[in-house]
């Protein structure tokens, strides 16, 4: 148990040492123009490059991961339905389907899906 905890220890002091060389050695000392703004073949940008990016999007993008990631968790289910009792296997993957629903319809509500608002 002593020797977990001796190693444990020098990990974390390692680690800690490695973070403070990487934070004393990876900051800029200065700030320049030309480094800060966006390249475009030696000249001034015509637009601004930086746009505003849509937060909406980027809510629907994580609701479709979200669900994206329900799914391949629902695949493996098709294959163990052979090993296991179809009334446990029913209830659970009625309930797991349930909590889908319910999550879409919260989203569906709460105007996440509505692109135009």
């Amino acid at each position: 148990m002593k020797s977990i905890s001796i190693a444990t220890l020098i990990i974390f002091m390692i680690s800690l040492i490695l973070v403070l060389i990487l934070n004393l050695t990876s900051k800029k000392t200065f700030m320049d123009r030309e480094k800060s703004s966006p390249f475009e073949c030696g000249f001034d940008p015509k637009s601004v490059a930086r746009l505003p990016f849509s937060l909406h999007f980027f809510l629907i993008a994580i609701i479709f991961m979200i669900f994206d990631v329900e799914i391949t968790l629902l695949l493996p289910m098709i294959p163990s339905l052979q090993s296991s009792n179809i009334m446990e296997y029913s209830l659970i993957v009625s309930l797991f389907m349930l909590i889908l629903l319910l999550g879409l319809y919260h989203e569906w509500n709460q105007g996440a899906l509505n692109w135009t608002s």
